[in-house]
């Protein structure tokens, strides 16, 4: 079975924030992921096969420096906003 679900770390104990269909003493592997690093408009956006085609792309540095030139506006003002949405 494989669960994906949200914990909050606390007195050195995770503990989820839903039930969980377990029995007790079941020993489980933990993968463990930051929420905040989660960006929900990208969760599932790609397929696995998909990851996995682009990890073998042979893109060239100028071709990453020609698309980051045509985003509009600044990433400091990007990294601002989103700090300020996390307060």
């Amino acid at each position: 079975m494989e669960k994906t679900f949200e914990a909050v770390y606390e007195h050195g104990v995770l503990r989820p924030l839903e039930a969980l269909p377990l029995p007790d003493n079941l020993h489980v592997m933990i993968t463990i992921g930051d929420v905040a690093g989660n960006r929900p408009d990208l969760a599932g956006y790609f397929t696995a096969e998909e990851w996995d085609a682009a990890a073998h792309d042979q893109i060239s540095l100028e071709e990453v420096r020609r698309a980051l030139a045509s985003i509009p506006g600044s990433l400091s003002d990007t990294v601002a906003e989103s700090r300020e949405d996390r307060s």
